[in-house]
């Protein structure tokens, strides 16, 4: 556990001291493929580790549209400003797979912090360093294309190979990829189809391969 907390971001500066007062207010727990971990607009009261598994962080509009903010996976983690504030849920986070998580609850942090004050110190300072890069990404995303937004979300979850090229693990359909950008299904299948002929991207079975740099423009 104490290994999991010192590769967390925004622990990051912590003693081995102070890791492992945190680890000890810790819980486990366990969830099922397709369960809704939180819900927007839910009391927000606690901060999760994901130690396996996968999630997708999306909220929706009126009429039920899911729009994906964010996919995360083992290291990552959600729900730190619970930590902090006692406003509600920004956003929903549902399983991928099935998922086991450490969960810090707010009452226990805020237990180990009276006893450990510069666990506090150092989690604003570097939730500041968070918030700057979140503004960072959402200004670029603003300023992008449609294309641009594609392309983006492709290279960010791409891992290299051997051959130069980068392969995507997780088997995105169309539809996914749209709501992840904020565009219509049909023009990420236009987007998707040139690149295709192009051959700047293929498909192993149901997941994208591509095939070096993408183009900068469309």
């Amino acid at each position: 556990m104490l290994d999991v907390l010192a590769q967390v971001e925004i622990f990051a500066g912590l003693s081995g001291e102070e890791l492992e007062m945190l680890a000890g207010s810790s819980v486990s727990r366990q969830y099922p493929k397709n369960t809704v971990i939180i819900n927007d607009g839910d009391n927000a009261d606690s901060l999760y580790l994901i130690d396996s598994g996968r999630v997708k962080v999306y909220c929706s509009d009126k009429n039920g549209k899911e729009f994906i903010m964010n996919t995360l996976e083992a290291g990552d983690y959600f729900g730190e400003l619970a930590l902090l504030d006692d406003d509600r849920r920004s956003a929903s986070v549902r399983t991928m797979e099935k998922c086991s998580f450490r969960i810090i609850y707010k009452e226990d942090f805020q237990r180990v912090i009276s006893e450990h004050p510069n666990i506090a110190r150092i989690l604003m300072r570097n939730l500041t360093r968070r918030v700057r890069t979140l503004t960072d990404k959402v200004k670029s995303l603003a300023l992008q294309d449609v294309y641009g937004r594609v392309t983006k979300v492709l290279t960010g979850l791409a891992k290299p190979r051997d051959d130069e090229s980068s392969f995507i693990e997780e088997r995105l359909t169309q539809q996914d990829i749209a709501d992840r950008v904020g565009a219509s299904r049909e023009m990420v299948a236009r987007i998707l189809k040139d690149l295709t002929i192009g051959e700047y991207i293929g498909f192993e079975g149901r997941n994208i391969v591509i095939n070096g740099k993408l183009p900068a423009s469309y």
